[in-house]
């Protein structure tokens, strides 16, 4: 055992040793995307001999294949959605290779630490799934920014427009005078429109990244406004007003269903950690569960009924605005 542990420990070392000194010889990329879309905008000359290797290696890396996980990932459109709904620089192999080197340090770990075999594939998968519960809490984080945004915004187009500003120029002002996330949406709206792609199809490209009800209202009042006319800014103050008072409404609802809320997370929490107590007293008081046919079964049920009690208790707090 202890041999397979300064085994798997080497490899751990060098894989990591390996790893830092690629990144270090990686150099500073910034300056060179940077000139890429200079070239690509024209405002470099791409002849020149210090752009003619740029050029180049744009050419090149834009025939390379990609790899394996980007390519399993983008034909997964749900994991593709959620690593840009959550605006993260890791790369799909990057995450996938965090949430494998987590579930093996888990693993030895638990070996060393003189912990019951049992116990090494669920201290395993518990650590190889914080990677994507950290992306989904980004990914939530970032939601709750952006609807948290949205009245602003929506204000802020109004006044354009009735300043006699166009709609892209009222999008484009948000990009410019709010903060990320929203800015960061409608400025690739303003830019697409600019590419040439209709600005109602930008705004329902941005309303698939962006889960949002209220954004929906938004977009299809643009849409109606567009096809059938209209004072589009006071239907934005409408809709503004609108998300302001259902803002209110939730807070009431949260600081009623507080109680609940906080009930559920005791009554989840005790089984598991009452477990682990009994475990750090009595190790062998707890281990029939795992090695008694009654004991595993009876087990199995306490975690199907775990999950259920979850499943009611969010249904029960959960009330939608």
């Amino acid at each position: 055992m202890s041999l397979l542990l300064i085994s798997l420990a080497a490899f751990v070392g060098v894989a990591a040793l390996v790893g830092a000194v690629a990144v270090m010889f990686r150099g500073d990329s910034a300056s060179m995307v940077e000139d890429r879309l200079d070239i690509l905008a024209g405002l470099k000359n791409p002849n020149a001999p210090s752009q003619r290797a740029i050029r180049e290696s744009l050419v090149a890396q834009l025939q390379a294949a990609p790899g394996f996980f980007d390519a399993l990932v983008t034909r997964i459109g749900n994991l593709s959605r959620l690593f840009e709904q959550a605006d993260t620089k890791l790369t799909p192999a990057r995450f996938f290779a965090i949430s494998g080197i987590m579930a093996l340090f888990g693993g030895l770990f638990t070996l060393a630490a003189g912990g019951s075999p049992f116990l090494v594939p669920v201290v395993a998968v518990t650590l190889a799934v914080m990677p994507l519960m950290w992306l989904m809490l980004r990914r939530r984080k970032r939601l709750r920014k952006f609807a948290s945004q949205l009245p602003n915004a929506l204000d802020l187009v109004s006044r354009a427009l009735r300043a006699g500003h166009s709609l892209g120029s009222g999008l484009n002002l948000v990009a410019q005078e709010m903060q990320a996330p929203i800015n960061q949406e409608f400025q690739r709206v303003f830019e697409s429109q600019n590419l040439g792609i209709p600005l109602e199809d930008g705004l329902q490209t941005m309303c698939e990244r962006v889960p949002n009800l209220d954004l929906k209202f938004f977009v299809t009042a643009v849409t109606l406004q567009r096809q059938t006319g209209g004072d589009l800014a006071e239907i934005l103050d409408k809709i503004a007003h609108l998300i302001r008072e259902r803002f209110k409404l939730w807070g009431t609802v949260q600081a009623l269903t507080g109680e609940g809320r906080l009930s559920g997370v005791v009554l989840l929490a005790l089984p598991p950690l009452l477990f682990l107590a009994v475990y750090y007293l009595n190790p062998k008081y707890v281990m029939v569960l795992f090695t008694d046919p009654m004991g595993k079964q009876m087990l199995a049920v306490a975690v199907v009924l775990q999950v259920v009690g979850a499943l009611v208790i969010k249904k029960i707090i959960n009330i939608k605005v």
